[in-house]
C-alpha cells in the first residue's frame, strides 16, 4: 500500500553546540501538495529542510522520505532541494549552468528551455550567472532542480528578493507541480504567502505552533489576517 505521506518526522532532536535548535518536533507531509513552512528567522526552518534533505546532523528521532530513511542516495534522487544560498556557478551563464545539470539528470535541451522559462528566466539565458541579482540566483537553482522532475521539493525561501508579479508566478508554478502529484515544502518568513498554501506549519523557537489549512489558522485564532493570526497563536502558546 502506497504511503500517503511524502514526509514523516518524528522526535526530531538537532542540537547545534550548546544550542538546542529543534527540541522535539513531528510533522508528517502528505503527498502531492503544497506545504508552508513559516516562521520568524531562526525559527528552525532551515534546519528541519537541511534534516529533510538529509544532510543535517541530528541528535535523536527519525526523518523518513517517499518510504525511506532521508539521506540515502534513493531518496536524494527524488529530492528537489534549492537552498537560500545560491547553488550554481556564478562564472557560467544560466544556460551552461542548466546544460551541465541536464546532463547530470539525463533531461534534454528541451527541458532546460522549458525549465528557464518556467521561472521567468528566458531573457537571461546567456547571461553570466555572477551578474544576477540574487533572487534570479535562486530562480536558477530551482531551475536546475526542475530539470531532475523530482518527487519532493524542498525550497528555502524561493521568493525572497522577488517582486510581486514573480512570486505569483512562482507560486502558480508550485500549484501546477502539486496538482501532477509532487509534493512541496516552501519555507518563508512571510506570512501572507501562508494564503497559498494547501497547509501551513507555524513554527517558532524551533518548535511547531501550529499545523493547519489558511482557512483553519484563521478559525483557530479569530484574525482574517494570517500575520495578526500568527501572532495570536505564538503568543497564546507564549502565555
Amino acid at each position: 500500500m502506497l504511503n500517503t505521506s511524502a514526509v514523516d518526522v518524528s522526535g526530531l532532536v538537532v542540537i547545534r553546540g550548546t544550542n538546542t535548535v529543534i527540541p522535539d518536533l513531528s510533522i508528517s507531509i502528505p503527498r502531492g501538495s503544497v506545504t508552508g513552512l513559516l516562521g520568524p528567522s531562526g525559527c528552525g526552518k532551515s534546519t528541519l529542510i537541511r534534516a529533510i534533505a538529509g544532510i543535517q546532523v541530528i541528535e535523536s528521532g527519525s526523518v523518513s522520505v517517499l518510504g525511506g530513511p532521508a539521506g540515502t542516495s534513493a531518496a536524494r534522487e527524488q529530492v528537489g532541494y534549492v537552498t537560500q544560498a545560491s547553488s550554481v556557478y556564478p562564472d557560467l551563464t544560466v544556460a551552461q549552468n542548466l546544460r551541465y545539470f541536464a546532463a547530470l539528470t539525463g533531461a534534454d535541451d528541451a527541458a532546460v528551455h522549458d525549465a528557464v522559462a518556467n521561472v521567468g528566466l528566458a531573457e537571461k539565458f546567456e547571461t553570466l550567472v555572477g551578474d544576477l541579482s540574487g533572487g534570479q540566483r535562486t530562480r536558477v537553482s530551482l531551475a536546475a532542480a526542475l530539470l531532475s522532475d523530482p518527487e519532493l521539493y524542498l525550497l528555502d525561501e524561493p521568493t525572497v528578493g522577488l517582486d510581486p508579479v514573480l512570486r505569483r508566478d512562482l507560486w502558480q508554478l508550485f500549484d501546477s507541480l502539486a496538482a501532477a502529484g509532487k509534493t512541496l515544502l516552501v519555507s518563508s518568513h512571510v506570512m501572507d504567502e501562508a494564503g497559498r498554501c494547501d497547509r501551513v506549519l507555524l513554527m517558532r523557537e524551533g518548535r511547531l505552533i501550529a499545523d493547519a489549512t489558511p482557512d483553519g489558522l484563521r478559525t483557530q485564532s479569530g484574525e482574517d489576517d494570517l500575520e495578526k493570526a500568527f501572532l495570536v497563536i505564538a503568543e497564546g502558546r507564549a502565555a
